[in-house]
């Protein structure tokens, strides 16, 4: 289990999925990006996405993502999103009293269960206290986190 903090933002495209039977239907579907922007967020999601739907699709809606952080599994069979929303229990030093806050995280896994086992992981190197408030799958198909240029790639302009 691997985590990313980053500016994640919630994407909605719209296109036509050909379905089991062979009917062309129109679908939306929510993504996540890692993006420094909107602008680099609607780049990025037409750039992954057109890798997978042949023929047109329209960026429907962009926002930013409330996740405070991200929760991959390295497990294959962990094809879905739960929400998983944390309250965080602290002292406060100077008046001794206790404070509650509360964090929107997103953990991979194949079922509910599963993902309250990966919270659990992910949450385990914590100091914190910790109390899970909610867990919820979501209609998300898919996060695409930002990947570092490969030693192998070239830059675009090379000086000559």
């Amino acid at each position: 289990m691997r985590s990313r903090t980053a500016n994640w933002f919630e994407c909605k495209i719209r296109y036509e999925k050909t379905m089991e039977d062979g009917l062309q239907k129109k679908v939306n579907e929510s993504y996540v990006v890692d993006a420094l922007s909107f602008s680099e967020a609607e780049e990025r999601i037409i750039d992954e996405m057109s890798a997978y739907i042949s023929g047109e699709f329209n960026v429907k809606d962009i926002k930013m993502a409330p996740y405070g952080e991200i929760f991959f599994s390295d497990d294959a069979s962990d094809d879905r999103w739960y929400k998983a929303r944390l309250q965080f229990i602290t002292i406060d030093e100077k008046t001794d009293k206790e404070k509650r806050s509360s964090v929107t995280y997103l953990f991979q896994a194949s079922t509910l269960p599963g993902a309250v086992k990966n919270i659990e992981t992910g949450m385990s190197g914590t100091m914190v206290d910790y109390t899970i408030l909610s867990v919820a799958e979501t209609t998300l198909m898919d996060v695409f986190e930002y990947k570092k240029a490969e030693k192998n790639d070239k830059p675009e302009y090379e000086e000559q």
